[in-house]
């Protein structure tokens, strides 16, 4: 979805290990939403209505210093789905392109690091440009004016706001993130907030609160090479978005996730991560389509 937030990867920077240079590197999210909610409950999925969402995001950045570097991230996005047609039928489709770029500056605020443990508070924040094509959001206009559905259609959980590649909105992007480190155990908490504008067609999305990290630990550790796991909890908590100075009801969602993710580094300029995220509690409002299971990986490299 639009609202999807692309998260800022950088696996290096989140463990407090800022220095000075350039990096670079590439995160998938694939996200499969095959169930259907309403109003937090499941309900039968006749057509079996069901949209996959993948998320490669580019990212590249440059630190001035060890405290303090700037990232633009580059999400590239393709979409399939199947949903239910105005016309009582089916209605298949794919939605590819880029999406929102974002320039993000981080600062790491605080570190204190000995033999025994480590600890890192890092914060965030930029803008999100409205680069994304946000051409679905026209569908929101043509409900609108669309003839009333056969009274036995099925009503579909997959609207254009789900389908944008964009907003058309200039948003902006705060967040947080800790890390703490005592021997082989860790434990990593980090939250981003999206405040968000009204953009094209007069469709606003509502402001989105994601958080995510949990408990882990290293089952390698030396100068050449780490390997980590860690239980990752992660969630969302977004309203209702706006359209024409109104609510829109299948729009708000809160969700939390749970799933292994695993973290390795090479030498001082090779990191990457790989996770599964499998929904423990979704409450949505209305008839939406709602995530199954969520595969994210990245790879960072800094020169």
């Amino acid at each position: 979805m639009a609202c999807d937030l692309c998260s800022i990867y950088s696996a290096m920077q989140a463990r407090g290990e800022v220095n000075k240079g350039f990096t670079a590197g590439v995160a998938e999210q694939f996200t499969h939403y095959g169930a259907l909610q309403e109003d937090g409950h499941r309900v039968p999925n006749d057509l079996n209505q069901h949209l996959d969402s993948s998320i490669l995001q580019l990212f590249a950045g440059y630190n001035f210093t060890d405290r303090f570097g700037v990232q633009v991230n580059l999400p590239i996005i393709y979409r399939s789905f199947q949903r239910a047609a105005d016309s009582g039928g089916i209605e298949r489709g794919t939605e590819s392109g880029m999406g929102d770029v974002s320039l993000v500056a981080n600062f790491l605020a605080y570190r204190q690091a000995t033999k025994k443990s480590t600890f890192a508070w890092t914060v965030h924040g930029g803008i999100k440009f409205p680069t994304g094509s946000s051409e679905r959001l026209k569908e929101e206009l043509d409900e609108l004016t669309a003839p009333p559905p056969p009274p036995d259609a099925p009503e579909s959980g997959i609207h254009g706001h789900d389908l944008a590649l964009g907003s058309g909105s200039v948003d902006g992007i705060v967040g947080t993130g800790l890390f703490a480190r005592r021997h082989r155990s860790f434990f990593t908490a980090n939250a981003q907030y999206t405040i968000r504008t009204k953009g094209d067609f007069d469709y606003r999305y509502a402001n989105d609160l994601t958080w995510w990290g949990g408990p882990g630990v290293f089952l390698a550790l030396n100068e050449s090479y780490s390997v980590a796991l860690q239980l990752n909890v992660s969630g969302e908590s977004k309203g209702r978005d706006t359209f024409q100075g109104a609510k829109a009801d299948d729009t708000g969602i809160t969700s939390v996730f749970l799933g292994p993710q695993i973290s390795v580094t090479w030498g001082e300029r090779l990191s990457a991560e790989v996770g599964v995220d499998l929904p423990m509690s979704i409450d949505n409002t209305a008839l939406q389509s709602v995530p199954d299971y969520r595969v994210r990986a990245a790879v960072n490299w800094r020169f």
